[in-house]
């Protein structure tokens, strides 16, 4: 059988690539480079406060020039709808683009996303020409909801951002999946390859990764590692896997021709 073309649509837009790049931590803008460049990403996420759009002191801007690539402006740091909503339209002026990654996290400490005001933040937004990938719990109702409020896809938690503890909230992703019609991204806490592979396995657009990349020993060559992961997932569930069994069942089973 042959392969037909698989992209990923958001808002109309087609990407090819279903694995998405976050940019902090990383030791230097030339690793973030290279990092992304084998990555093969289409979309890369930069939180405002560190893109200096205007030049005034170095900007991660400066290594993510490829025609190709899409900045995604995120709102890392603000703790409520109002905050987010400044940013957002600081972010459309300075980067003349009104996709926007919405997170809003106000305890430091656990930084976990806030379902109320995003859920604020994302009806607001959507009234004011956004396409909004809302940062949330992989919790399947607020999903839904973010949905109706006018998302252009949703970014569930695989676990706490920066964790690298893998797909601990799995369970809730799967219902996620099967009951959303706008791309499902897992966003935060994929640790490992063969992470970002299973979110593909079960049906998810995209990923998204950053820590993994950004710590490892070798940053390039684990985005190498982390592209064919996303796309060996991606075929393995475009192919149909196996259903799981209780017991062992033979592979050759016996037959007549031993009687």
């Amino acid at each position: 059988m042959s392969m037909i073309p698989d992209s990923i649509e958001i808002a109309g837009e087609s990407l090819q690539s279903r694995l998405f790049v976050g940019t902090g931590k990383f030791s230097s803008g030339e690793i973030l480079q290279e990092t992304v460049r084998n990555c093969q990403s289409e979309l890369v996420t930069v939180a405002m406060k560190r893109a200096n759009p205007k030049g005034l002191e170095d900007s991660i801007l400066d290594f993510l020039t490829d025609k190709n690539l899409r900045i995604l402006p995120n709102t890392s740091g603000v703790r409520d709808a109002k905050e987010a909503i400044f940013v957002a339209q600081m972010a459309r002026d300075a980067l003349e683009t009104n996709w926007l990654k919405l997170e809003i996290h106000p305890d430091p400490k656990y930084l976990m996303p806030d379902p109320v005001e995003t859920l604020l933040a994302t009806e607001e937004l959507a009234k004011l020409g956004f396409i909004i990938l809302p940062y949330c719990h992989a919790d399947p109702v607020l999903c839904k909801r973010l949905e109706d409020a006018g998302a252009s896809a949703v970014m569930p938690l695989g676990s706490p951002i920066g964790s690298n503890r893998g797909l601990e909230s799995r369970e809730f992703l799967k219902i996620i999946i099967e009951q959303s019609s706008l791309p499902v991204i897992v966003d935060a806490g994929i640790g490992c390859p063969s992470d970002a592979s299973e979110a593909m396995e079960m049906g998810a657009s995209a990923v998204l990764v950053n820590t993994a990349l950004a710590i490892a020993k070798d940053p390039p060559t684990m985005g190498t590692a982390f592209r064919k992961a996303v796309e060996a997932g991606r075929l393995a569930y475009l192919s149909g896997i196996g259903s799981r069994f209780e017991s062992a069942r033979a592979t050759s089973p016996l037959t007549g021709f031993l009687s």
